[in-house]
């Protein structure tokens, strides 16, 4: 409607301005339509800039997440930065367990991030602000400017569980060049045998009596704590570099 204003006024001033003989009363109508123009631009600038009439509201919205991570022992939280002063981050993951593509947030700088540490179910909390006419008289001013609805910004709060590694994209990359080396799983698996052997050997010394099923119960442990440990000691020299 401020639109309509503005040139019902601007046709008004010309037309008191060229049609009426009265010039005291041309002139001051003239200056009152004038005027009209001058609040409606205003006005119509203050609704642009500043947002008049307007007010931020916002709306949250809740995800479950998966690993982007194909290995279901080392469950990854990965990112790549924006930038090369890493001021802005675009997280990957997935949203089922099963989804063979993965998803990722906004790579835009009204977008921000923050990554939590749960005990709960992995998910990411959206929360979007959005512009929206104060009442329906803003509205009915400002309505024809399309503004209303419009897109701010928004914030994604990633909780994920303390077994989660977080990982920039080449971090990743490194990671699995490294452990997928022939001379790092040929070094791996006679460490890992070692220490399987001690173990076990640890065991029968505390249990001398120990069955055949609990020897290879202890020897899958064992291996399993070594996997994680290598992992993680892997994973600690990647982030180093």
């Amino acid at each position: 409607m401020i639109i309509v204003t503005l040139v019902i006024c601007a046709i008004l001033a010309f037309y008191f301005y060229v049609y009426l003989s009265n010039r005291v009363v041309a002139n001051a109508l003239t200056i009152l339509a004038v005027a009209g123009v001058v609040a409606s631009i205003f006005f119509i600038v203050k609704n642009d800039h500043d947002h008049y009439g307007m007010h931020n509201v916002t709306e949250t919205k809740t995800q479950r997440i998966y690993s982007a991570s194909p290995s279901k022992n080392l469950p990854m939280m990965l990112y790549q930065s924006i930038g090369t002063a890493d001021k802005h981050r675009v997280y990957v993951y997935k949203t089922s367990a099963s989804a063979k593509k993965t998803n990722h947030t906004r790579a835009k700088v009204t977008t921000s991030n923050t990554v939590k540490r749960t005990t709960g179910h992995n998910r990411i909390v959206t929360i979007k602000t959005y512009r929206e006419y104060k009442n329906s008289t803003a509205k009915f001013w400002f309505g024809l400017a399309d503004n209303g609805h419009q897109y701010v910004k928004e914030h994604n709060t990633i909780y994920i569980n303390k077994n989660w590694t977080v990982l920039s994209a080449p971090q990743a990359k490194k990671l699995q060049k490294l452990a997928s080396s022939k001379s790092y799983q040929a070094k791996q698996k006679a460490a890992a045998t070692a220490y399987v052997k001690k173990a076990v050997m640890a065991a029968m010394m505390k249990n001398p009596s120990m069955t055949a099923a609990q020897q290879k119960q202890i020897t899958q442990q064992a291996a399993a704590a070594y996997q994680a440990q290598a992992m993680q000691q892997l994973i600690k020299q990647v982030k180093a570099e």
